[in-house]
């Protein structure tokens, strides 16, 4: 089938792709609302602490690629229901829930106060506004109506300029306003009405019909997280991601069978920034990876900047995403099991 836009609006009734395509417009109104949360600039020698899952939580490593070597202090992401002991009261920790009812989100949130940690709470309401509003903490507001993943740049700037606020990180607002301007050149790209044969199309043609390994490094290491999830949320498939060089130290062994076994792909992110070394790691991967039969695909980050880059990738690992769910004739919003779960966990 073409994936032009009448084909995929027949899949995708709920227009996921057009949360996608939105991505460029996304960055300056993320910025706009996490200056007008007025976090309040305070010195944190503990560094920045983002607590959240999903598409929530993978902002704050997005934002710590992003980063890279400019930040100062640490910038560290938890998934779970406590923050690390080690955690020092005079870090700031900022709580991010789309929903504002994510639980692991809510306890980190309580366990940060309980730290006399800094706090700050990006959402679109929920339990999660309601506690930070009676304790006083700021609130960066997030537009409703989406799905927590199509709202991953809000997070990624919001966890930028905590970092900068307390003195985790430089501020980068000339790098976000320069990003917009890339990101619009790559919809154009790669989008809907793009060639059938443009990188995002061929891409998800590609990986059709196989389980995907995602392969990252450095900078490109949360972006190969971040396509890993997106194919399971938004395509329904299995897709696992994998960071070089520990790959070649140990996974590498299990291809050969492991093709043999599964339809397994390997996608390897490469970006300027990686060591040398990595780079001549991902060349000697690829051919063993090919040796063993399985498909192979190679992408080069865009852009200028760090940031540029690794939004870059989002931009594009999403879209694969949606279009891999449209040629499978899946329905890219939904996501049932994980609702069936939380169901389960609200039972008594």
């Amino acid at each position: 089938m073409t994936l032009d836009r009448e084909s995929i609006e027949a899949v995708d009734p709920r227009h996921m792709l057009g949360d996608v395509l939105a991505q460029p417009l996304q960055l300056g109104d993320a910025l706009w609302r996490a200056q007008s949360a007025d976090i309040g600039r305070r010195d944190r020698p503990g560094g920045l602490v983002v607590c959240g899952m999903g598409g929530s939580a993978i902002g704050g490593d997005l934002a710590a690629a992003a980063l890279g070597d400019r930040a100062t202090r640490p910038i560290t992401t938890m998934r779970g229901y406590a923050l690390e002991a080690w955690t020092p009261p005079d870090s700031l920790v900022l709580c991010a829930s789309y929903s504002g009812d994510t639980e692991e989100a809510l306890a980190c949130f309580e366990a940060a106060g309980a730290a006399g940690a800094g706090r700050v709470a990006i959402t679109t309401g929920g339990k999660l506004a309601e506690a930070a509003r009676e304790e006083s903490v700021p609130v960066i507001g997030v537009p409703a109506g989406m799905q927590p993943r199509a709202a991953v740049l809000y997070m990624i700037v919001a966890t930028l300029e905590c970092a900068a606020v307390c003195g985790a990180a430089p501020g980068l607002h000339a790098e976000i306003d320069m990003a917009t301007a890339l990101l619009e050149q790559l919809v154009e790209e790669w989008g809907p009405d793009a060639p059938e044969d443009s990188e995002a199309k061929a891409l998800a043609r590609l990986l059709q019909g196989t389980i995907p390994v995602v392969h990252g490094a450095g900078p490109t290491s949360a972006p190969a997280r971040r396509w890993k999830t997106q194919l399971n949320e938004n395509a329904d498939a299995a897709a696992f991601w994998s960071e070089l060089p520990e790959a070649t130290h140990n996974e590498i062994c299990g291809w050969e069978r492991g093709r043999a076994i599964a339809p397994l792909s390997a996608v390897f992110l490469a970006d300027p920034d990686q060591h040398p070394r990595v780079h001549r790691r991902i060349e000697l991967t690829a051919a063993e990876v090919e040796r063993a039969g399985a498909p192979v695909a190679r992408v080069e980050a865009r852009g200028e900047s760090r940031l540029e880059r690794v939004l870059s990738l989002v931009l594009l690992g999403d879209l694969v995403s949606v279009y891999l769910a449209v040629l499978d004739g899946v329905d890219p919003t939904p996501v049932e099991p994980i609702e069936r779960i939380k169901a389960a966990l609200a039972k008594p």
